[in-house]
């Protein structure tokens, strides 16, 4: 028989119970109306995910319990609702659990088996693992569960127990590539389990992580039904074939069968590119940590290079032109065409744009002060970190750090200076991830017959931090192209130097880069929040001691 199941792809705040039960309740509503069966939400959705420590405070671990029983009794027709949240064992331990809810009662409960404990996740640290499968009777059809980490390993006893659907709710951040590892994740348990598929993932964004969705349905042989776009938030009903009374059920809600006064026709979304995929996680991640936070407006510094000329492209796709406040901050060293860059990029955006000029300050600190080389290059920078912050205070913007993955793997950055700000949107990718970012941004733009936000100038000249005369980053660092390669191995895959070296990097690049990295971990430590988009983010993903004396440099 077919049973039609709705799938919330919808975006939970931490900490919002209220606003979150609303989400659920209007979701529900939807899906009643739609005639189906099931809606099934994300991983945790009730308290939003991840939690971290809130999980092991008495206080919220009570709320969730009992938001979950008022969003109970507020569910009064047929459908059934498989809603996650935060319960708590008999003994008292924190646990990520889902509660199937039929006419007002919560008919059953499940605990997440396996706890993810790498990357991102402490989920060994917040919750006690379930160690229990379960099966329900809906509509006469035998559904079993599943939450995110659990489909990752493989599901024996669930097979066993031959359910007629499989439902998998999930709090799955999004990284690069990942659609399509999830997909072959997907096909691979519904082929194991013998039974269809249905995954349903949340979207929106919580601190540094951004979830994109890409809710997937698939059968017991594993081919795709349907496939929510990515990022959207939506109600995706999709009719899926499950074979009757397959196993024998812990809870029988309903045997007879389910009505269905209509047909649905399902849709598979098509992929997003990669620089659209990235571009839009990037968006999405910004525009919820202003929106979730309370601002309102960003500030950055617009330098007329490609660096804060693609935050601040970022940040207008994220929260609109004007929303966004641009200042120029010009010193002795900046070339005429760093102004006339960033008046540009705000003439074409619309964005609101001021001009600060920094050199009479730094004279001021210069006059009480003996600094040369070095310490005054820096001094440019914190001014400029100083001037920000202050009209952060004074006109409540949250500030925009603009440096990228790049130039804080090996420290091109100056702390307390470019290092301030509130969020760093690109800090999670490579400087040639930033100049295909801003091609394809432009390109865009182009192609809905718009003006490109970023001027061509700002991509093909050569980098500069322009803190003294005639500087270019090419000063002291290699190649863009060169040095992110060995990044790339050595921050994201854990290359060591002999690895590198067999890679076919010369060894005294590689020593040298080594260092560097090496080095400005104190730095990284310092540096804001921002959007991670790749498998090993600086952060929770890479976590190394500030101090250490092993070295391979």
């Amino acid at each position: 028989m077919k049973l039609r199941v709705a799938l919330a792809q919808v975006n939970p705040t931490v900490g919002d119970l209220a606003g979150n039960a609303l989400l659920i309740t209007s979701a529900v509503a939807a899906a009643e109306q739609a005639g189906a069966h099931i809606v099934t939400f994300p991983e945790m959705i009730v308290t939003g995910y991840p939690v971290e420590d809130l999980a092991l405070r008495p206080s919220f671990q009570s709320a969730s319990k009992s938001q979950i029983a008022q969003i109970a009794k507020s569910i009064h027709g047929d459908c059934v609702a498989i809603i996650g949240y935060l319960d708590t064992s008999e003994a008292g331990r924190p646990q990520n659990a889902l509660a199937i809810i039929h006419e007002g009662v919560i008919k059953a409960r499940y605990v997440k088996r396996h706890l993810p404990n790498y990357g991102v996740f402490d989920e060994f640290r917040n919750f006690m693992a379930g160690d229990e499968s379960l099966v329900v009777r809906i509509h006469g059809v035998d559904v079993a569960f599943a939450i995110c980490e659990d489909i990752w390993h493989p599901l024996p006893d669930i097979a066993k127990r031959t359910p007629g659907l499989l439902v998998v709710p999930n709090g799955s951040p999004y990284e690069r590539n990942k659609d399509d590892v999830r997909l072959a994740l997907v096909q691979k348990r519904a082929k194991e389990v013998g039974a269809p598929l249905a995954y349903v993932n949340m979207t929106g964004g919580q601190d540094d992580l951004v979830f994109d969705g890409d809710t997937i349905v698939v059968d017991k042989t594993g081919a795709l039904i349907a496939r929510a776009p990515q990022f959207d938030d939506l109600l995706m009903i999709v009719d899926i074939e499950c074979s009757v009374e397959t196993s024998s059920p812990d809870v029988v809600i309903s045997s007879e069968a389910g009505e269905l006064k209509n047909t649905i026709s399902s849709t598979v979304a098509a992929r997003l590119g990669d620089e659209a995929e990235m571009w839009q996680g990037l968006v999405v991640g910004l525009r919820d940590y202003i929106a979730k936070n309370g601002f309102k407006s960003v500030v950055l510094g617009l330098s007329g290079g490609i660096d804060s000329a693609l935050v601040a492209a970022i940040a207008i796709d994220a929260v609109g032109a004007s929303n966004v406040y641009g200042v120029a901050m010009p010193s002795k060293y900046s070339s005429g065409h760093s102004v006339e860059d960033a008046q540009a990029l705000a003439n074409a955006t619309g964005i609101n744009f001021r001009t600060v000029p920094i050199a009479p300050m730094v004279d001021a600190f210069m006059s009480n002060l003996d600094l040369t080389g070095l310490a005054e290059e820096n001094l440019q920078a914190r001014v400029r970190g100083t001037t920000l912050m202050g009209i952060s205070n004074g006109e409540g913007h949250i500030v925009l750090a603009t440096g990228n993955k790049s130039e804080l793997a090996v420290g091109y950055s100056t702390l307390y200076g470019d290092a301030v700000g509130g969020f760093a949107p690109i800090k999670d990718i490579y400087k040639t991830d930033v100049w295909a970012l801003a091609n394809w941004r432009n390109a865009q733009a182009r192609a809905e017959g718009l003006t490109p936000p970023i001027p061509e100038r700002s991509i093909t000249k050569e980098p500069s931090a322009e803190l003294r005369p005639d500087q270019k980053d090419s000063d002291s660092l290699p190649d863009y192209a060169l040095l992110d390669q060995v990044l790339r191995l050595y921050v994201d895959e854990d290359h060591g130097f002999e690895a590198l070296i067999k890679e076919g990097f010369e060894p005294e690049l590689v020593k040298r880069v080594i260092g560097l990295v090496d080095r400005a971990e104190y730095k990284r430590r310092q540096y804001p929040p921002g959007t991670k988009v790749s498998a090993r983010a600086f952060g929770k993903d890479r976590r190394l001691p500030m101090t250490s004396r092993w070295s391979q440099s």
